[in-house]
């Protein structure tokens, strides 16, 4: 800021950057663009993977949009805007971060043009607003109703898996995904609800994918407390306790004066008599196997195994929670209050070798509303890309479950939405017609993505798409394997609504809210040399 002709007043500390008006704008679009660059192509079943390395030299392998922003060390702040539209859409829809970041950045592209042309932001900003509305309504149109059909929920989840490394089993993994969800999902006046947190999920090294199980009970990575105790029990019943089965220790500090050998000797059998009763108390309650939150003393676990009870200690909480859902039984605080009522049940309790490591598996829990899932694989990076694959394809089959609802991918309902939108656009006029022109071309990019990762020839494909779309076949989409146009509710590639409804929106406000931008204040604190960091804010005017 100048005053008067004189010297400039710096109103902002030293070290301070300022970039404003066009050139602010062109930067943060350029960054944006570059996230998005950076994950599209592993968008679609043709997608690579990415290899990630930290700065301690871990590495991650992965084609998932979600994990790979997270695991980018980005210093840009439009940039970090990118990744929370990904992440946005990881926690509402579990799927589609890709397409969501790959759609937010071609609207930042389609906007610099207009940008270009000397359309205003803001009217941008609006024609945006407009055609994400109308998107979102015109989607109900396409939706198809899964009626609660596991083969529908199936196709949902093979979509999910395609294009991952999970990709060669995803029969095996969907199949599994179905039958975890059908099995946590509860109905509860109409609404439709999944608890992802009821789906314990286990990974192990070691034997391969095809080795991933359900189990219709829970998997504790624990072992028996005691070698002497059964490793099996069948029609167990499960005393969840809360409290340790030990010596109490006082609450104050406290001193036992003993002045005779005979009192130690007391002492010692008290506290003995007192464990045995505490095991006792168990038994007496037709309990055979234990699960206990805390610790379990030496001595108790001498007499259960004596007992040919089957116990396990320090559970964790969550565990502790699951297994009183899957099993029916009460977590019990105070071992004197245990009765037969508390017990859970369960058909098995065994523990086996798995890899390395032995577990504990209790299964056949009746009307069991949480279960485990156990995957397998060659090597740590293969469980750990196992893992993200099941949990998006876990995640759509949930939200498909709750909504009831599914679209056609392949870029089908992107690329008929665009079709309609265009025809929206000529009944608004203004200037807002060519924002609104823009996003629907910006919906292109799904398709036009798929295809080049695929290695067809964008243009000549969506030529082909717009045609189809034009003769009325609302449903069709790329074939990535084949190439060309193909009816993608024939060719079951189906996705939840959710997921497009939420890209579509998330990557909308992200483009509009970087838009709105002119002006990038950064502040880097620069230290002063020589000391003159204390003169009274003299670094402030120019002399």
């Amino acid at each position: 800021m100048y005053g008067n002709g004189q010297a400039p007043i710096f109103i902002l500390k030293d070290g301070t950057q300022r970039t404003r008006g066009r050139t602010a704008q062109s930067n943060n679009i350029a960054a944006a663009k570059a996230v998005a660059d950076a994950v599209r192509s592993t968008l679609g079943p043709k997608g690579m993977d990415k290899m990630l390395v930290d700065s301690m030299g871990d590495v991650v392998i992965t084609n998932d949009g979600a994990t790979i922003l997270k695991e980018m060390d980005i210093d840009h702040p439009a940039a970090k805007m990118i990744i929370e539209v990904a992440k946005t859409q990881e926690q509402h829809c579990y799927d589609g971060t890709t397409s969501a970041v790959v759609l937010s950045g071609e609207l930042l592209k389609r906007s610099e043009d207009l940008i270009e042309q000397n359309v205003h932001p803001t009217v941008i900003c609006e024609g945006f607003r407009l055609a994400a509305e109308k998107a979102v309504e015109l989607l109900d149109a396409h939706g198809i109703s899964t009626e609660n059909q596991d083969s529908v929920l199936m196709e949902v989840a093979k979509t999910a898996l395609t294009g991952k490394s999970a990709g060669a089993v995803k029969s095996f993994m969907a199949d599994i995904c179905v039958r975890a969800v059908n099995a946590v999902g509860i109905i509860e006046s109409d609404e439709r609800i999944v608890d992802l947190s009821d789906i314990k999920v286990e990974k192990r090294q070691g034997g391969s994918i095809k080795d991933s199980t359900l189990i219709d009970g829970i998997l504790l990575d624990k072992e028996r407390v005691h070698a002497g105790m059964p490793r099996s029990i069948s029609d167990a019943k499960i005393a969840l306790i809360n409290s340790a089965v030990e010596v109490k220790k006082t609450e104050v500090d406290a001193k036992i004066q003993i002045t005779d050998p005979n009192q130690l000797a007391l002492f010692l059998e008290e506290e003995e008599n007192y464990v045995r009763g505490l095991v006792e108390k168990i038994q007496s309650s037709g309990a055979t196997v234990l699960v206990c939150q805390k610790g379990i003393d030496e001595l108790a676990q001498h007499y259960m195994s004596k007992a040919g009870i089957f116990a396990i200690r320090r559970a964790k909480k969550s565990d502790m929670e699951a297994l009183s859902k899957a099993t029916n039984g009460n977590i019990v605080t105070n071992i004197d209050d245990l009765s037969s009522d508390d017990l859970g049940h369960a058909a098995k309790v065994e523990e086996r070798k798995i890899g390395e490591s032995d577990m504990t598996f209790i299964t056949g829990c009746p009307e069991a509303k949480s279960v485990s899932v156990l995957l397998r694989g060659g090597t740590e990076h293969v469980v750990d890309e196992i893992r993200r694959a099941f949990d998006d394809a876990v995640g759509v089959v949930s939200v498909a479950w709750e909504d009831g609802a599914v679209l056609t991918g392949g870029g089908s309902v992107l690329a008929a939405l665009s079709r309609d939108l265009r025809t929206y656009a000529e009944t608004v006029g203004g200037r807002e017609q060519m924002a609104i022109e823009a996003f629907a071309s910006a919906l292109e990019i799904i398709p036009r993505t798929l295809a080049e990762n695929a290695g067809l020839d964008p243009v000549t494909t969506l030529i082909e798409l717009r045609k189809a779309h034009a003769d009325g076949q609302s449903h069709a989409g790329i074939n990535v394997y084949e190439g060309g146009v193909v009816d993608m509710k024939d060719a079951n590639v189906v996705e939840p609504m959710r997921v497009v409804e939420q890209a579509i929106q998330s990557a909308t406000e992200t483009a509009i809210m970087i838009l709105r931008i002119d002006d990038v204040i950064s502040s880097k604190g620069v230290p002063m040399d020589g000391g003159m960091g204390d003169m009274g804010g003299m670094g402030d005017f120019q002399m």
